[in-house]
């Protein structure tokens, strides 16, 4: 069954949706994305996604062509119209369609697109009983990682670097150590501390991080934010990532080296648990 889909201002089948071979977000990646989860048919942490948006938008210098509530409004319709239970809404502005140059238009309309995906069972992952496997690349990005843009190619590239290894995804490594993962947030535990990359340009600001650590402080858990290479990796307890797809998903082995006792752990486990819970509750 065809979905229905969001492009500037209009609900269509998908087929029949179409952007300008002009827009900006095709010639020059000139855009940015977010996905929010769905979980019983409510979007999970939406007010936080809404304001990463912005400021995504902000430091690009992007206007949005909706405000919050009719983004809400928009992310809420097509839930309903494609009967998503559990799944993601993926949305993505553009600067607009314009004829090419490198320098911004002065009159371009931003495009606004979004669909979803339905995942049935999206909280329910086998692989979060069972950890996933990681490899480490270079971080070969460039330097505004903190703004969630649509230049999504390197991450790609790491995903199937990881998959061609016999891995499930990569954590990408500069100057020595851990930046994050193809498309979530990286972590370790070690000696009961939970270990994170501090915030700065060199991450994405993750909403589902946000969360997690409100949850591991409101738990008593230490959390420690800095930098952390690969051999502590190797040598920690336990690992995990979190995003908006994954939630809380142990981490059990990097470049072929299981860590802690190749299981997933006791403290991801525990706040996969909590932040399904506390998310659940707060959804919308």
């Amino acid at each position: 069954m065809s979905r229905t889909v969001y492009v500037n201002g209009e609900y269509v089948p998908e087929e029949e949706a179409k952007i300008s071979v002009f827009d900006r977000g095709f010639l020059f990646a000139d855009g940015v994305y977010e996905v929010t989860s769905v979980l019983g048919g409510k979007l999970i942490d939406f007010a936080g996604h809404a304001a990463r948006l912005a400021r995504s938008l902000g430091e690009l210098e992007m206007d949005s062509p909706v405000t919050d509530d009719q983004l809400l409004e928009i992310h809420r319709e097509l839930v309903a119209r494609n009967g998503v239970e559990d799944g993601l809404v993926y949305l993505q502005i553009t600067r607009g369609a314009a004829d090419r140059d490198f320098a911004y238009p002065k009159d371009a309309e931003p495009s606004i697109v979004l669909f979803t995906q339905s995942k049935p069972g999206l909280a329910d992952s086998p692989a979060a009983k069972t950890g996933i496997k990681v490899i480490s690349i270079e971080d070969l990005r460039w330097g505004r990682r903190d703004i969630k843009t649509v230049q999504l190619l390197y991450p790609s590239m790491g995903k199937m670097a990881a998959k061609k290894a016999g891995a499930d995804d990569a954590w990408m490594v500069q100057d020595g150590q851990v930046t994050e993962g193809t498309s979530n947030n990286a972590y370790i535990v070690k000696d009961g501390v939970i270990v994170t990359r501090q915030l700065s340009h060199d991450i994405l600001h993750g909403i589902t991080r946000a969360a997690v650590l409100r949850f591991a402080a409101e738990a008593q858990m230490k959390v420690e934010e800095r930098p952390f290479t690969i051999d502590e990796v190797k040598a920690a307890d336990e690992a995990f990532i979190t995003s908006a797809s994954s939630f809380v998903m142990p981490v059990v082995e990097i470049d072929k080296q299981l860590i802690g006792n190749g299981k997933p752990g006791p403290v991801a486990t525990r706040l996969r648990e909590i932040y399904l819970e506390e998310s659940r509750k707060a959804a919308v």
